[in-house]
């Protein structure tokens, strides 16, 4: 096993399988990746002016690729998550026309967290949310030819935003060309099931991945396992819950029944409720078998506020 590292002098806002590797490597060897700020323009001194103003060709910017001797088409390309370093910040926040609830917030807002040690502070309200890290994009080359975007997930990978893919969990991607060509970046420091505002917190870190391969598994999209528990958090949660026949409908009502009740009883602002949710809140599809209405519940664990 050889130790790699790979640095963020060169970003990838792209997948293309015609674009040479910039690291080969061997089964069972391990790469630090230097993640930048996921959207590669982003700092901590910006404002919702300079959000209105970013640029989307810029994101992902993700580090890669990585070409893994062994692995060809067929083969599932297995992920092992070893690590995470954060850089002491991140931000979060909703851009026009992006997001679970864009129609009701057409204005650019961002906020910025401050991250120490295993905790990721809000700075309102001494509201405090688990550290708890993980690539918000992993992905291999398509096999289609050309440059394809990164915001979409697809086949292979790339934009999934699933939080419980931290420390501990190996990841199986279906490997679509020769070496899998692997890249990953958009680290978050926490995020709710759905990161329902369009960011969670996004934050630049220095992650630590093994790599092997399961010969032969054709499996049709990721896969993973993941160590229990699933959350840090132990204790009480508030949930609301929506109904009707149609699940993005409820998503969003559940989402805003949520906000309310933040701006409410917690005095945050519909933007710092909105965050908030992205960040903290799961959406969780309760039932889908009562035609003609399913459910869906936003869950939010107590245990951030300091009262």
């Amino acid at each position: 096993m050889k130790e790699h590292f790979l640095d963020d002098s060169i970003t990838q806002p792209f997948w293309d399988n015609s674009i040479a590797p910039r690291l080969e490597i061997n089964l069972g060897d391990v790469v630090t990746f230097e993640c930048p700020e996921p959207t590669g323009q982003v700092t901590p001194e910006w404002t919702a002016d300079n959000l209105k103003q970013w640029d989307p060709s810029l994101a992902h910017a993700l580090i890669g690729s990585v070409y893994v001797k062994g692995a060809e088409p067929g083969d599932a390309l297995e992920v092992e998550v070893l690590d995470f370093q954060h850089k002491g910040w991140g931000w979060s926040g909703h851009i026009p026309e992006f997001g679970l609830l864009s129609e009701d917030f057409d204005y650019p807002y961002i906020h910025h967290w401050r991250l120490e040690g295993d905790t990721c502070h809000f700075g309102v309200q001494g509201i405090t949310l688990p550290f708890q890290p993980f690539c918000g994009v992993m992905g291999v080359a398509p096999a289609e030819k050309g440059r394809l975007d990164t915001i979409p997930p697809r086949s292979n990978g790339g934009n999934i935003d699933i939080r419980h893919l931290g420390r501990g969990a190996k990841v199986w991607l279906p490997t679509m060309v020769p070496g899998a060509l692997f890249a990953c970046g958009d680290c978050h420091g926490a995020q709710g099931d759905g990161e329902v505002c369009g960011t969670a917190v996004e934050s630049p870190m220095t992650v630590t991945l093994r790599f092997n391969v399961r010969k032969g598994a054709n499996i049709p999209e990721l896969q993973f396992e993941t160590p229990a528990p699933l959350d840090k958090l132990a204790g009480r949660y508030f949930a609301t819950t929506a109904h009707g026949p149609d699940l993005m409908e409820n998503a969003k009502n559940a989402g805003r029944y949520m906000i309310d009740w933040l701006v409410k009883t917690k005095g945050l602002t519909p933007s710092q409720a909105y965050v908030l949710c992205s960040t903290a809140v799961d959406l969780k599809i309760s039932e889908v078998v009562d035609l003609p209405n399913f459910i869906v519940s936003a869950y939010l664990p107590l245990q951030i506020f300091a009262d």
